[in-house]
C-alpha cells in the first residue's frame, strides 16, 4: 500500500476502519482479493512475483498491511520482499508483539518499510507499527491514523486530507462501505505542500494525490475493509487498470474465528 487511512477503535460499532490504496507499476502481477488456496485462512490480494502480499487479515483475526519507505535508492545487496513481513505475521503463532520484535531484529533484510500490524482474536485489539526507519515500535491509540510513505501520522497532503476526510465521514455517520470516493481523490498538491524524500520535484508532485494515474504507474486498488464488535469482516476491493479505468471488484464477508473482538 502506498496510502492506508484508518479509524482504531474510534467508532461506536467498528474496532477497526481501513481505508487504502495499493500504488504499483501495471506490469507486476497480481491477484485480486481472495482466500488463498495455499495458506490456511488468509483473505486479501497477492503480488504474485513474490508471493507475498500488501494488506491482508486472517480468519484468526491478525491483520497487517505494509507501506514502503519513500527515499532515494541507493545500490546494495538484494533484500527481501516487503510483503513477506506481512505473510510472516499472519502465519505467526506468537503474540503480535513478539512477532514484531523478531521481525525488527532482521529489519534490514527489507528495503524501507512500515508495517502496520494488529490482533483483533480472542478479545484483543492490539495495533502496532513497525518501521525500519525508526527505532521504536508504535502501539496505536484509538484514533484516526495515516500511513504513506513517510512516517506514521507524518503530515504529507494525501496523509492529513484523506484524515480528515474520514473522520468527517464518521461524524457522518457514513457507511463504511462508502469511503471509496475518499481514496479516489486524485488532485496534486501544492508544491509548497510537498515532502522532501529525496526523488526529483516532478515526481513528488506526480505522487502527492491520493489516488494516481501514470502510463506505467499507479493506483492499482482501493480497499476499504472494515471490522466490527462481533468479529464480522467486510472486504471490500475496486481494482484499477493502466490510466485510471476500473477493473475487478472483489468483495468478501466472513467471521473472525473468535466470536467477539474487545469492545
Amino acid at each position: 500500500m502506498c496510502l492506508i487511512l484508518f479509524a482504531f477503535q474510534h467508532h461506536p460499532d467498528y474496532p477497526l476502519i481501513v481505508a487504502a490504496n495499493r500504488d504499483e507499476t501495471y506490469a507486476r502481477p497480481t491477484a485480486a482479493a481472495q482466500f488463498w488456496p495455499d495458506a490456511s485462512g488468509i483473505f486479501g490480494g497477492r503480488d504474485l512475483h513474490a508471493q507475498g502480499t500488501w494488506m491482508a487479515i486472517n480468519q484468526a483475526g491478525r491483520f497487517a498491511a505494509v507501506t514502503n519507505v519513500r527515499e532515494a535508492a541507493t545500490p546494495g545487496r538484494e533484500l527481501l520482499s516487503r510483503g513477506e513481513l506481512i505473510t510472516t505475521f499472519l502465519n505467526s503463532d506468537d503474540s503480535a508483539l513478539q512477532c514484531l520484535s523478531d521481525l525488527q531484529s532482521r529489519q534490514q533484510q527489507f528495503a524501507g518499510f512500515n508495517l502496520l500490524a494488529g490482533d483483533f482474536s480472542d478479545g484483543r485489539s492490539e495495533l502496532y507499527c513497525l518501521s525500519n526507519r525508526q527505532p521504536t515500535i508504535d502501539i496505536l491509540s484509538a484514533g484516526v491514523h495515516g500511513l504513506s510513505n513517510g512516517y506514521l501520522n507524518e503530515p504529507w497532503p494525501k496523509v492529513s486530507g484523506g484524515k480528515s476526510a474520514l473522520q468527517q465521514a464518521i461524524n457522518n455517520s457514513q457507511a463504511p462501505d462508502q469511503l471509496l470516493p475518499i481514496l479516489l481523490d486524485d488532485r496534486s498538491a501544492a508544491d509548497s505542500e510537498l515532502p522532501v524524500t529525496g526523488v526529483d520535484l516532478a515526481v513528488e508532485r506526480g505522487l502527492s494525490s491520493r489516488f494516481i494515474r501514470s502510463a506505467s504507474y499507479g493506483t492499482r486498488a482501493c480497499t476499504v475493509m472494515t471490522l466490527d464488535r462481533t468479529g464480522a469482516v467486510h472486504f471490500y476491493e475496486q481494482e484499477f487498470l493502466p490510466g485510471g479505468g476500473r477493473g475487478q471488484l472483489s468483495e468478501e464477508r466472513f467471521t473472525l474465528a473468535a466470536q467477539a473482538v474487545a469492545r
